[in-house]
């Protein structure tokens, strides 16, 4: 099977799956992770909640098929009322909910009232930051002391909302917000050795860094897969938005040590600390968003770039074991697309299951891989 074959093939797959879900998620959605490979319906309250609509407008893109327009519309209408009614919104994750749903819209349909959501969205996500600290804070209460002072290296992927707001409005407060958070996650998140710490955590009071430690990787000195992964693609976002080389070279660092961690088949263990023997699982999901983080890095790296090529070929060689052997494709039961992600193992949650951004990503992948796409991002 040549590489159009295989792609061809995968689109096939995933687009037939989306829609066989468009009666069962109308206005709810998705959760986090499947249950026995099956994704129950849920409202829209969760940080996950934009990685369904996010499919479908990638599948209109791949398709141009008006069958996933009423489930959009639905779909936005749902993130529009938790937005006007303030649902579940006391995290930095506003980010991921209106980058997929209100700027996907936006640069999909040219819709002016989604790039007014978006905006809203965005002064929402505002709120959440602190100059003293100079981060965006992760969850929790903004008024309960013991729960501020804290950043998570997933939030890098929540900055460009924030890029959006100042693009479209004019006004350098968001992106200014964006840019610091980055800078943080840069100074704080990323180690020594290029690894990175999931959470980081700051004294609210007088701004002073206090340390990391982790919330779902290993262990505080271990180097989370999927942290690793969105370190690789947001800081390459950073630098699509702000120009600031020291984030491509950061990204491309994060991308080194990923890849020289893999596996023999390149599908990382939930922990970058696990290797081939460990009897860990693997984390499809972190897998995922790494293809999709080397493939923009490698877009952006200059034709003189060595790493260039490099990053592109792991980012195909991932998506080939994926497609390979990781898909539900011999799964009819399941209604999610990768087997085999892992949410949060030291709680023993979504093991070995179907992580919903992990679907979303494959998707964005297959639509890199044989588009010239412009990105939600």
């Amino acid at each position: 099977m040549t590489q159009f074959e295989w792609l061809t093939h995968d689109i096939d797959f995933v687009v037939d799956k989306i829609k066989k879900n468009l009666t069962l998620f109308q206005e709810t959605v998705p959760p986090a992770a499947s249950v026995d490979l099956v994704y129950a319906p849920e409202e829209n309250t969760d940080w996950t909640a934009s990685f369904w609509i996010g499919m479908l407008f990638l599948v209109k893109e791949l398709t141009n098929d008006p069958a996933v327009d009423p489930t959009i519309e639905k779909q936005l209408a749902s993130f529009r009322r938790r937005l006007e009614k303030d649902i579940a919104l006391e995290t930095h994750d506003i980010g991921f909910l209106y980058t997929l749903s209100a700027i996907a819209d936006y640069q999909v349909n040219q819709r002016e009232s989604s790039k007014e959501l978006a905006v809203k969205a965005a002064d929402r996500l505002m709120e959440r930051y602190d100059p003293k600290t100079q981060i965006i804070q992760a969850w929790g209460d903004l008024n309960d002391e013991q729960q501020r002072g804290r950043m998570i290296i997933d939030c890098l992927m929540n900055l460009p909302l924030l890029y959006f707001a100042s693009a479209m409005t004019g006004e350098g407060k968001y992106k200014e917000a964006a840019y610091t958070h980055a800078k943080q996650t840069q100074r704080y998140i990323v180690r020594d050795n290029f690894t990175t710490y999931h959470t980081y955590y700051f004294n609210p009071k007088t701004g002073e860094a206090i340390g990391g430690k982790t919330q779902q990787g290993f262990a505080d000195d271990s180097c989370w897969a999927r942290g690793q992964a969105w370190g690789i693609y947001g800081f390459t976002l950073s630098y699509n938005h702000t120009g600031d080389h020291t984030f491509l070279e950061t990204a491309k660092k994060l991308a080194d040590y990923f890849i020289d961690c893999l596996p023999e088949d390149k599908i990382c263990y939930w922990d970058l600390v696990f290797h081939d023997g460990s009897g860990e699982e693997r984390d499809t999901s972190a897998a995922a968003i790494a293809v999709c983080g080397l493939l923009e890095l490698a877009k952006q790296l200059p034709l003189t770039d060595p790493k260039k090529d490099e990053y592109q070929a792991v980012a195909v060689a991932i998506m080939k074991t994926l497609s390979k052997g990781y898909t539900s494709v011999d799964s009819p039961q399941s209604n999610g697309l990768l087997l085999e992600g892992v949410y949060d193992k030291k709680s023993n949650k979504g093991v070995k299951e179907c992580m919903i951004w992990g679907d979303y990503y494959y998707v964005e992948a297959l639509v890199r891989l044989t588009t010239a796409w412009y990105s939600y991002w």
